[in-house]
């Protein structure tokens, strides 16, 4: 027999990439859910945070048709991922890399769909540095991929030509095919095993960004102050401009709102105010957002 021409080896390679990494790859499903996932840990399947709905228990349906309960361990919207707990026995966890992505590179979206697998072939469009989410949330690395996939496939794998796991398929505006790195992932799966939530630091303002001189300098005004919020309990007063965080001019909402990470909640910080037009400096603690 003729040795197989160099499309039918290829095409060849990516079913048998398929099959090899689809093993560990789930379908999610629930009165409102369709969605992919895939075993992170013994017990754990990641998913796509915005793929599930607001349940707290669903089915996963494993390579074949097997039929597991699941229950919601954790969910951060702000980085799109979930982190759910199965009863029963689970494949191996698949492998991620911190391998990054490279532009014109192929990558492979692996999702499943009624315990079937569901495979999307695609270029990798951008590639690009960490970046904020609209939601504020930190990810490790800015993918986006060329390619439409099903909307069951939001949560699925997505590995180079290598098997190399990149990280997980989410669908961001406009359906554009965003992957969630797979540094991401691990940060956030561990703060979502261990506290089933990650923590977002909290001012208790209201803000608005203001210009404080004639040359253009901005800041931003407290329009209103919560009872009994970080910054009511450090003297924060509604009309307030705080124009510094830490000796460094503000210049915007947005950009204060970036020094609220999970690693700043309980950090005391200093903030420079304008108040009547006198300079006046406070020590804020930064708080915990309150769930929603």
């Amino acid at each position: 027999m003729s040795d197989p021409s160099p499309l039918a080896a290829f095409s060849n390679a990516l079913a048998d990439l398929t099959a090899a990494t689809a093993a560990s790859v789930v379908a999610i499903e629930g009165p409102r859910t369709l969605a992919s996932g895939f075993v992170w840990r013994p017990g754990l399947v990641l998913s796509a945070e915005e793929a599930l709905a607001e349940e707290d228990e669903f089915a996963i349906l494993l390579p074949g048709g097997t039929r597991r309960g699941a229950h919601l361990v954790g969910r951060d919207p702000s980085t799109d991922v979930a982190l759910l707990r199965v009863e029963g026995e689970l494949p191996p966890p698949v492998r991620l890399d911190a391998a990054s992505a490279s532009v014109g590179g192929l990558a492979l979206a692996i999702g499943a769909h009624g315990g079937a697998p569901l495979a999307t072939l695609g270029v990798v469009a951008h590639a690009a540095g960490p970046w904020r989410s609209l939601r504020g949330g930190e990810i490790d690395a800015h993918i986006e991929l060329d390619l439409r996939p099903r909307f069951e496939a939001q949560g699925a794998l997505v590995v180079d030509m290598e098997g190399r796991g990149l990280g997980m398929l989410v669908l961001g505006p406009r359906r554009r095919a965003l992957v969630i790195p797979s540094a991401t992932l691990e940060r956030v799966g561990v703060v979502l095993e261990r506290h089933g939530r990650v923590p977002r630091g909290y001012l208790g303002l209201g803000l608005q960004p203001v210009r404080t001189d004639a040359q253009g300098s901005r800041g931003v005004m407290v329009m209103s102050v919560e009872a009994g919020g970080p910054g009511d309990s450090c003297g924060v007063r509604q009309g307030d401009v705080i124009v510094t965080w830490e000796g460094k001019p503000v210049g915007g909402v947005r950009e204060l709102l970036r020094a609220l990470g999970p690693g700043n909640v309980g950090r005391a910080i200093v903030l420079g105010v304008r108040r009547g037009g006198q300079p006046l400096e406070l020590t804020l603690t930064i708080g915990e957002r309150p769930a929603a």
